[in-house]
């Protein structure tokens, strides 16, 4: 069975060709077996410009549009989901770009040249204990005489530790009132990754270590945005959030369309003693399967058309954070659904731990942990549909 369609699909399939994803799915395992930075897949890709998807091919990029880079960030988690999330982490900085881009705003296009020009970039922005996200930080940024500001604090879940060039991080000014966000440069020094505790039950390829900053400073033409600390409705905060959550959503879908495609193989290799026929003719089988399509089918829908909107930008007004929360925490329950299904579809040789349908359990609990987490995002919706709490 095919993966969904995307009307982007030969455009990708020239860049994610199939020797490529081939390769990458067969060193996927191993990765995760030694728990292995994929230095090797991160070189391919980057060897094959997918690095900079997003950058204008005047700027020597591919110059794809932000909806063909969700397409092709699910078609790469299908084959190996820790090296698409550790992959998406890069992308969404081009994401933002793109977004401030399709407003009208290239503040941000030295990111898009930046990744044509060979930087990895890399999302500092999770803190431990933040349930704020966005609209708080326990960092502090200090502003410095010369304009640079000088960031002290403790990120968490630095995806491609081993590889990033270019962090994006936030802190707070010590006065608590402001935002500041900047792209701090690895050369600059003080920064300081530990990944001493690194041995995660899934996603363990994705090398997402602890990063100290310790003083780190980023010049004054690399702070890229001052916020008034709390909720706001700034360019920079919708873009964040659009291209992290959207393209997290993609590798889970992904990790899904992979799941029904597995469930398909062994219901058509295994067979029923009883019957004589493989188990792909057994009608309780087929309605879980038919299931499994209609989840897929669906899934599909809701992710392409939030992609879409993002690339023509569709005014949803106060609509779009729950949207694009809705559309996160869906795509993780959609994929644990489907690997759940492909684990019966499976029978018992499905639970040695060497199975791919056991890696792909593994990884998908990750989902849990990105934000929005289930908890937030419920309280998300219940203030949509019902306004606020009352004091």
């Amino acid at each position: 069975m095919a993966l969904p369609y995307s009307k982007y699909q030969d455009q990708i399939d020239e860049v994610l060709t199939e020797e490529l994803l081939n390769g990458i799915r067969q060193r996927a395992a191993g990765f995760d077996e030694r728990n292995e930075f994929p230095t090797k897949d991160l070189e391919v890709l980057k060897d094959a410009g997918y690095l900079a998807a997003l950058t204008p091919t005047q700027d020597g990029g591919l110059g794809w549009n932000f909806a063909t880079v969700v397409d092709a960030q699910k078609k790469l988690a299908a084959y190996a989901p820790a090296t698409a999330l550790a992959v998406n982490m890069h992308l969404i900085w081009s994401g933002v770009a793109s977004i401030f881009r399709a407003h009208g705003n290239h503040d941000l296009d030295f990111i898009l040249k930046d990744a044509a020009a060979g930087e990895i970039y890399a999302f500092g922005i999770s803190e431990a204990g933040n349930d704020a996200v966005l609209f708080d930080s326990g960092t502090i940024a200090e502003d410095q005489p010369d304009g640079s500001v000088k960031f002290t604090g403790t990120k968490i879940f630095t995806t491609l530790s081993p590889a990033w060039t270019r962090l994006g991080v936030f802190g707070k000014s010590p006065d608590g009132n402001e935002l500041i966000y900047a792209i701090l440069d690895r050369d600059a020094g003080n920064t300081e990754s530990d990944g001493s505790r690194w041995d995660m039950l899934g996603m363990r390829a994705t090398h997402s270590f602890v990063t100290k900053l310790n003083g780190a400073v980023v010049p004054a033409d690399r702070v890229i945005r001052r916020i008034p600390t709390g909720p706001n409705q700034d360019l920079l905060t919708f873009a964040i959030f659009a291209a992290f959550l959207t393209f997290i959503a993609a590798v889970y879908a992904g990790i899904g369309d992979r799941g029904v495609e597995i469930a398909a193989e062994k219901l058509h290799t295994r067979r029923s003693k009883v019957q004589g026929t493989t188990l792909s003719q057994d009608p309780i089988l087929r309605y879980k399967h038919g299931e499994a399509i209609l989840r897929q089918i669906t899934q599909d829908q809701q992710l392409t058309g939030l992609a879409e909107a993002i690339t023509q930008p569709t005014d949803y007004g106060d609509e779009w954070f729950t949207r694009l929360v809705a559309n996160k925490i869906a795509a993780v329950r959609v994929a644990k659904a489907q690997v759940d299904y492909a684990f019966e579809a499976s029978g018992g040789a499905g639970f040695h731990r060497t199975e791919e349908i056991a890696r792909l359990y593994r990884d998908v609990m990750a989902g849990v942990y990105h934000p929005s987490d289930d908890e937030s995002a419920h309280s998300t919706f219940a203030t949509f549909g019902l306004g606020p709490l009352e004091d």
